[in-house]
């Protein structure tokens, strides 16, 4: 296959790697496994350009190497051109990337990629914007809105910068109200929760919080009541322990879309989409589109 690598060096793992030794094995790698592999190291600013140019240049699929925002960027571009597309986990959690079993290192999964096949996975839109992993609001919002306010500039550092944040959140949870419709059918739910996730697939029984299957062509669905600080502390226990679906607060479904209404949407509120800070919409239409995305995995 004739293949267009592009890799943030802006993003995590990448800001210590000696970016043209890596560019020149994966070139090494990818020619031995009989593909033609052109390699480009770029800034943040510049990824989605670099990464458009090989859904427009004749390409036979996108290699990208990054954060989660920049997978799930490149897996938008890779969706609308039909492109298969390659993960290098270089971000601080990799969540995509795990659900996909690859390796986490970067330099093995070199060889992963060049050897995988091209597989069929699931792939959401939120308003028509494409995700991999997650869409969250309430608590997990709350908390990127203050770890972004933090200075850090390594992965250690973010990753501190994460937990003083949730910290800070399990003291002072939202309580907001949601009204929600799931597959259409015109029977809306009203509720006061503290958090909503909807992810591309439902999430496995690990920490992390990322799905373990993404073709099951279903959405988990998970709003967690109004909880107070004790409340928070437990959830995250379950979290961790991988037992979320045993907690008494939270509602989990599967759906193959869902529509969310804010009634009291406020002038500032933000939502996360695959860990990347947004304007949330008083209106929010989620849908899974089930085996749409190409993905190069073992």
């Amino acid at each position: 296959m004739k293949i267009k690598a592009v890799f943030n060096k802006d993003g995590g793992t990448f800001r210590t790697t000696d970016m043209d030794a890596y560019c020149q094995r994966a070139m090494q790698v990818f020619q031995s496994a009989g593909h033609d592999l052109t390699c480009v190291a770029v800034p943040g600013r510049e990824i989605v350009e670099a990464m458009q140019s090989a859904a427009d240049g004749g390409y036979d699929a996108l290699v990208a190497g990054g954060g989660d925002g920049t997978i799930s960027t490149a897996a938008g571009i890779a969706w609308r051109a039909g492109l298969p597309l390659g993960v290098v986990p270089a971000g601080t959690m990799n969540l995509f990337a795990r659900s996909l079993k690859l390796p986490l290192d970067i330099w093995q999964v070199l060889e992963v990629l060049a050897a995988a096949q091209v597989r069929s996975v699931d792939i959401a839109t939120v308003n028509g914007q494409p995700y991999v992993h997650q869409f969250s609001a309430g608590m997990h919002a709350r908390m990127v809105r203050l770890r972004n306010r933090m200075n850090f500039a390594s992965r250690l550092g973010k990753m501190r910068a994460s937990a003083s944040a949730a910290l800070s959140v399990m003291f002072k949870p939202p309580h907001f109200e949601v009204a929600f419709d799931m597959n259409g059918d015109g029977r809306s739910e009203k509720r006061e929760v503290s958090a909503i996730s909807v992810c591309n697939n439902p999430v496995g029984t690990n920490p992390l919080f990322f799905a373990d299957d993404l073709t099951t062509g279903q959405l988990g669905v998970y709003l967690a009541a109004p909880l107070d600080t004790v409340g928070v502390a437990g959830l995250a226990i379950d979290i961790v322990r991988g037992r979320l679906s045993e907690n008494q607060s939270v509602m989990a479904a599967e759906t193959k879309s869902v529509r969310l209404h804010f009634p009291k949407h406020k002038k500032g509120v933000v939502c996360v989409v695959d860990g990347e800070l947004l304007h949330m919409p008083r209106d929010v239409e989620i849908k899974i589109h089930p085996g749409e995305l190409k993905v190069l995995a073992p």
